[in-house]
């Protein structure tokens, strides 16, 4: 028996011992790759610095009507993640996207990430960018929390809202946030795990082919350093709070188009995602409903639809 314990002990420190080489060679190799890649890897927009970090603004066209498309959570490259629905909204309006702490090219942080901060940061690029309102937000899912507050808090600078299968507060009521999932998720990022095993964290925009060979290759080098950031998890964990106090206040008086899916990818069903939709509208009252088939990242595929209705939306306001 002594022989036989013995012989468990070695092979689970030989295990063990396979882990930690694993892992460390791979936080070695992470390391050395993010060096190499910081030599070509160039914002496409701007940087304007805010709450003492850097956040990445992005802005094309020239119209008159001001389009401010904000990410829904962990999307690592929201200015790639929209492109294939802004460019055909910019020749029409003018088209913005705000990168939060922690996405895309913004910096990562150790910043807050209760709502009042996030907004507070959002205001604040737009007007270190010189983009003035009124606003038309284009939000996909979490942030569509952000967005119902920033109408109910400025109500002068949202014109509208265009929710792209946008997340209401009553989704996080008794949604389960799988926190130490995203966690772990966190820790494989870090140590670039990612790198080796791509499934860990795939994004829906590279799923649909709907960016450019050159585009995708930058999305991926994006996805590599932020993917379940600190900022990123941090947001996940307060967002019950963080709709909570959306609840509380009364519901933004401005005009809403809502684009909503089947339910996939969102942790809910069918039937109850598009029940959160449904009894929004009947509350709010001044909005408009308009169901796809379609997964979570509708404006990957139903973008030429959402693209049309869109303008027809904004030409009416």
């Amino acid at each position: 028996m002594k022989r036989v314990g013995k012989r468990m002990s070695i092979v689970f420190l030989m295990i063990f011992g396979m882990i930690v080489l694993i892992i460390s060679f791979s936080y070695m190799n992470h390391q050395i790759q993010l060096s190499r890649e910081d030599e070509w890897l160039k914002p496409i927009g701007d940087f304007v610095e805010v709450n003492g970090h850097n956040m990445h603004v992005y802005t094309e066209g020239t119209g008159e009507k001001t389009l401010v498309f904000m990410s829904g959570g962990g999307t690592s490259s929201p200015v790639l993640d929209f492109k294939t629905l802004y460019t055909m909204l910019s020749d029409q309006y003018k088209i913005v996207v705000v990168e939060k702490a922690g996405y895309g090219f913004s910096e990562i942080t150790d910043s807050n990430r209760d709502i009042d901060t996030i907004l507070s940061e959002t205001r604040e690029a737009l007007i270190k960018s010189e983009v003035e309102g009124p606003y038309i937000l284009f939000p996909h899912s979490m942030s569509g929390i952000e967005a119902l507050y920033w109408a109910q808090l400025y109500p002068k600078e949202v014109e509208a809202i265009v929710g792209l299968d946008m997340a209401v507060p009553a989704v996080y009521e008794d949604l389960n946030i799988p926190i130490t999932v995203i966690r772990l998720g966190e820790m494989a990022a870090n140590m670039g795990l990612t790198r080796w095993v791509p499934n860990l964290s795939v994004s829906e925009a590279l799923k649909h082919d709907i960016l450019t060979e050159e585009e995708s290759d930058l999305y991926q080098t994006i996805l590599y350093r932020r993917t379940s950031t600190k900022n990123m998890v941090n947001e996940v964990s307060q967002i019950k709070e963080n709709a909570k106090r959306v609840e509380k206040e009364q519901l933004p008086n401005v005009p809403m188009l809502l684009f909503s899916s089947n339910g996939q990818g969102t942790g809910w069903d069918e039937r109850s995602w598009i029940d959160f939709q449904e009894e929004f509208i009947r509350r709010h009252g001044n909005s408009k409903l308009i169901k796809y088939n379609s997964t979570h990242y509708i404006h990957h595929i139903n973008f030429e639809e959402i693209a049309e209705e869109s303008k027809e939306f904004i030409n009416g306001l």
